[in-house]
């Protein structure tokens, strides 16, 4: 049976054991002293990082656990988990609700808490696929900035201790609107940071996190269907264990209006069509490169039970390409020129320390341009890129005219 853990570790990551552990290690103790006893509030929690930063932050037993998601099936999975995980704790208070975090519902929960110890926010559009007309760059940018921005509002009213939101590699230097988005929340959620203390991190693509394409190729084995990939865009990876790890660390260890990301060298991007060599190879199949689309679907249909047999060493349809989607950036970067980084506080991990941030009145006017924007019936995206790049002056976006919705 094929072990994703195994496969992770030996063909993504390249690492037996997680990179964080030995500063888990280190730090446990004020891990223990700020997490054991304490009320914890995770938004987005059913998604692979929020479940990931759910199991790091249970292993220092907290007092409670609430989780906010809208995924109803993942809640459920999420529930299955930690309770079938051995020598996991859960504590007695571990709730879900399946609700949006800007949701009345959800401010109640907040009252009758009186707010929580820690508070971490993963509720996001992350994919570079958020991003094709207006309608769903209006929905990315309500989701990942302005709903955050009714949160933060909340939070002034009951302050946690540690406030942690995610962020990605994307925001460094962006150049699809997803990583605006979340270069702009970075701004958004710091400007807070008067009230109470916020971090956050930008790190790698999740490997086979939930809806990526890595993950794709599971389904797509599952059903007989073509495996495909982009041959020239390079990521940074890590697994979905370290993800979490690095959102507690960031969220428990980090100073306020600090940034953290792993320490990855150029040495280690890798191209999805490499992994995906590597996928093929560990189902036991050999790969059958196609040059077409059709080809490749065309291929796939004709397989039956029997070559689909890894004993019988059967060939399957792969179809790579060179990326031609708006928003796609050959390789990512964990900071900029300017901010302030310190590489040495920490064994695995890097952390900006400082770097050029809006003030609260620049945030809450680039809002209410935002809003007023999208208030017009007769918007465009283009009008929603040039607002972001007078917020942000070094967002290169290139309309390509395509995005991955026209992908297999």
């Amino acid at each position: 049976m094929f072990n994703l853990d195994k496969f992770i570790a030996d063909s993504v990551t390249f690492r037996p054991t997680s990179m964080f552990e030995p500063d888990i290690q280190a730090n446990a103790e004020t891990l223990t002293r700020e997490i054991r006893g304490k009320k914890v509030c995770v938004i987005g929690g059913a998604g692979s990082i929020g479940s990931s930063f759910i199991k790091a932050v249970l292993r220092f037993e907290p007092k409670s656990v609430v989780v906010v998601d809208l995924n109803e099936n993942g809640l459920a999975e999420l529930v299955r988990d930690v309770r079938s995980t051995q020598g996991l704790y859960v504590p007695d208070e571990f709730r879900c609700y399946t609700l949006n975090f800007a949701d009345p519902i959800f401010e109640r929960i907040f009252r009758e808490e009186q707010g929580f110890d820690i508070v971490a926010n993963f509720s996001a559009h992350k994919h570079v696929r958020s991003e094709k007309d207006r309608y769903s760059v209006q929905a990315l940018i309500e989701n990942n900035d302005i709903k955050a921005k009714r949160l933060m509002d909340l939070l002034t009213v009951y302050p946690p201790k540690h406030f942690f939101c995610v962020s990605t590699d994307k925001a460094a230097n962006p150049v699809n609107i997803m990583g605006a988005s979340k270069r702009i929340m970075e701004d958004l959620v710091m400007a807070y940071n008067k009230y109470f203390k916020v971090t956050t991190a930008r790190f790698a693509n999740v490997a086979f996190s939930n809806g990526s394409l890595p993950d794709g190729w599971i389904h797509r084995l599952q059903k007989k269907q073509p495996l495909v990939a982009p041959s020239d865009v390079k990521r940074y990876f890590v697994s979905p264990q370290e993800s979490g790890q690095i959102c507690m660390l960031a969220c428990i260890l980090g100073n306020g209006g600090e940034v953290f990301f792993p320490k990855l060298g150029e040495d280690q991007m890798l191209t999805f069509s490499a992994i995906c060599d590597e996928f093929v190879k560990a189902e036991g199949f050999e790969k059958d490169l196609c040059t077409t689309d059709a080809e490749a679907v065309q291929k796939a249909a004709s397989l039956n039970l029997e070559h689909l047999n890894p004993l019988n060493h059967a060939k399957y349809p792969v179809r790579y390409f060179a990326s031609d989607t708006t928003g796609e950036k050959a390789y990512e970067e964990f900071y900029v020129p300017g901010e302030k980084i310190d590489m040495q506080r920490f064994q695995a991990l890097g952390v900006v320390e400082q770097t050029t941030r809006h003030d609260m009145d620049e945030v809450n006017g680039f809002f209410t341009k935002l809003e007023s924007l999208f208030a017009n019936p007769d918007f465009t995206k283009a009008q929603v890129v040039e607002a972001i790049k007078e917020f942000i002056p070094n967002f290169e976006h290139e309309e390509k005219g395509k995005n991955l919705d026209q992908k297999m």
